[in-house]
C-alpha cells in the first residue's frame, strides 16, 4: 500500500500529511518526531505495510490548509478523514469534527456529546491520541473553567489556532505569545 505524504510550511510550522486515496490518515507536526513515530506505528498497525511516496497535494489536503491559514472557515471541515482507533476513539473524533471553527468545548462537553458524561478522562486520552491533528480539531477541546489544557503540538500553537479561529479562551499567556513561526505575523482574521 502507498501513503501519499507531503511536508507543508504554515505559520504555525511544518506539518506532515499522510493520505490514503482521498482520505487524509495522518497528520504530525514536523517538529514532533516523537510522535510522527508514533503515527506511523499506528498506522502500520491499521493499515498493514505501507510505503510512502512524495505527493504534491495528498487528498487535497495541502490545498484546504492553506486555505484555512488564509481565513476559509470552511477549508478542514470540508476534507474527507480516515482516522483509525477504538471504536470509542473513533466516537470522540466524530465529536471534535462537529466542533464549528471559532468555538471550543470541554472534555465535559465532549464526553457528553458522545453519550458518556462519566468519560471525561477517557475522552481526554482519545483526544491526545488523534492521529489527523488541525481536520480533527483537539485543539478546540479546553479544561472546564475555559483555560488551555495539554496538546499535542504544544500550548503555544494550540493559543494560536484557537485565536486564529477567533475562539475566547481564558489565557493570560496568549496575549503576546502568538507568533511560532519568524515572519508569522500573529492569527489572521478569522
Amino acid at each position: 500500500m502507498i501513503l501519499h505524504t507531503r511536508v507543508v510550511s504554515t505559520p504555525v510550522g511544518d506539518v506532515v500529511l499522510f493520505a490514503r486515496g482521498e482520505a487524509l490518515v495522518g497528520l504530525e507536526f514536523g517538529d514532533a518526531t516523537d510522535r510522527r513515530a508514533a503515527l506511523a506505528r499506528t498506522l502500520e498497525r491499521h493499515l498493514g505495510g505501507f510505503i510512502t511516496a512524495d505527493h504534491p497535494d495528498p487528498a487535497g489536503a495541502a490545498t484546504r490548509l492553506q486555505r484555512y491559514f488564509a481565513g476559509d472557515r470552511d477549508a478542514l471541515a470540508a476534507q474527507p478523514v480516515q482516522p483509525h482507533g477504538t471504536a470509542f476513539q473513533l466516537g470522540v473524533w466524530k465529536a471534535l469534527r462537529a466542533i464549528p471553527q471559532g468555538s471550543t468545548r470541554t472534555y465535559g462537553e465532549v464526553a457528553a456529546a458522545i453519550g458518556r458524561p462519566a468519560a471525561v478522562r477517557a475522552v481526554g486520552a482519545a483526544n491526545g491520541a488523534n492521529p489527523i491533528a488541525l481536520f480533527v480539531p483537539c485543539h478546540r477541546v479546553i479544561a472546564a473553567n475555559g483555560t488551555l489544557w495539554g496538546y499535542g503540538g504544544g500550548l503555544p500553537r494550540k493559543r494560536w489556532l484557537l485565536a486564529h479561529e477567533g475562539a475566547r479562551f481564558a489565557d493570560p499567556e496568549a496575549q503576546g505569545a502568538l507568533a511560532l513561526a519568524p515572519g508569522a505575523g500573529g492569527p489572521a482574521a478569522g
